[in-house]
């Protein structure tokens, strides 16, 4: 079937098109590059994998219950609708919201390939452009997978939400180098880094979860990346410049987080638009969702070396500033360990499965 076929609402145009500014940049200097830029291109080609293999398709999925959701978490939750549900109308609403949110990984994921694509073409450094390559297959992975989610597991998709693909436009838009990494390495693969964790550690379904592991123990590197590659950059700039790319940040945070609040679902369950969002601002649990969202992108920001006071005031009023202090670097570890770890489990039990099976082979010839 169609993906149009499957949207919830009208997408709209079929292509979505972002007129390319600036220039592509090429470097005829070939035996020269950062050591630890070069280390993490050696791991993106050595950590890359099949979605269609190592990922176990074969597992259930109720499209009703995808990923465990309490009720609780429900932005209507309490209220005068939720009352009127019933549990066929609640299963409905936990699918409604799980494609909903995993159709913005997938548009996400398709913006992060075009970004890393135009890295490749723009960065002015070979070892950048060599590892931006590696991240392109990467991002090209993630979509597949997440395309394959929704199709065969969910039967529907969202169309991309306004404040993402503006906040994508602006990235692309922009002439200087820098700013796809900005964009997209720190704040929307930040974000989604932080949504798929908190995904990742409260579902109770396995064929999400894998997904999710999966992709976050890539994305860890990507994000590596554009810290690396920022910080060096950034320390060359004009206070006047630094102070352009903390305006960028500001806003991008604010559509980053009003981009969470899933109001189009509700809209779809016939509740009107500004009660969607009251509901929604008055979530307990999404006001800890969307604070725990920047767990990936304060402390980065601050890393790279944008940390000014207008920033740092904008982060106060988020309620987010003390997330500046997270350990990133645990918190890359922790993906890293937890994808393998997974790995090692799933082949312990199918390892375990094949003995038994050999097992009860030699005994029913002995027997026979």
């Amino acid at each position: 079937m169609a993906t149009y076929d499957l949207y919830a609402t009208d997408p709209g145009n079929p292509l979505w098109q972002v007129p390319a500014t600036g220039a592509a940049r090429f470097s005829w200097e070939y035996d020269e590059g950062r050591e630890r830029l070069l280390a993490l291109y050696q791991k993106g080609k050595d950590k890359q994998w099949d979605g269609q293999k190592r990922i176990d398709w074969h597992l259930e999925v109720d499209p009703h219950d995808p990923l465990g959701t309490p009720d609780e978490s429900m932005s209507i939750y309490g209220t005068p609708y939720w009352a009127k549900m019933n549990d066929r109308d609640k299963g409905e609403l936990r699918k409604h919201f799980t494609s909903w949110q995993f159709s913005q990984f997938l548009h996400g994921e398709q913006g992060a390939m075009v970004c890393a694509a135009r890295i490749v073409e723009s960065v002015p450094d070979l070892d950048a452009k060599l590892y931006s390559a590696t991240q392109t297959m990467d991002e090209a992975r993630h979509a597949e997978i997440y395309a394959r989610f929704l199709h065969e597991k969910i039967g529907m998709l969202y169309p991309i939400n306004d404040n993402l693909q503006s906040l994508l436009g602006d990235t692309l838009r922009d002439s200087r180098w820098d700013m796809p990494y900005l964009g997209m390495q720190v704040l929307i693969e930040g974000l989604a880094l932080a949504a798929f964790g908190m995904i990742r550690d409260t579902t109770d379904k396995p064929l999400p979860k894998q997904i999710l592991a999966y992709v976050m123990q890539d994305e860890a590197r990507h994000v590596a990346f554009g810290r690396m590659a920022l910080r060096d950059y950034y320390k060359q700039l004009s206070d006047a410049e630094l102070r352009e790319r903390e305006e960028f940040v500001i806003e991008g945070c604010y559509l980053m987080r009003d981009r969470l609040r899933g109001v189009e679902v509700l809209e779809n369950f016939g509740i009107p638009k500004a009660e969607a969002e009251e509901y929604s601002e008055q979530s307990e649990f999404l006001a800890l969702f969307r604070q725990l969202l920047f767990s990936r992108i304060v402390p980065c920001v601050k890393d790279i070396g944008l940390w000014g006071k207008r920033l740092q005031q904008a982060y106060v009023d988020m309620g987010v500033f003390d997330m500046g202090n997270s350990n990133l670097d645990q918190l890359m570890s922790q993906d890293e360990e937890i994808a393998e770890k997974l790995d090692a489990e799933r082949f312990a039990a199918e390892e375990r499965a094949r003995v038994a099976e050999v097992g009860e082979a030699i005994e029913a010839g002995a027997e026979s």
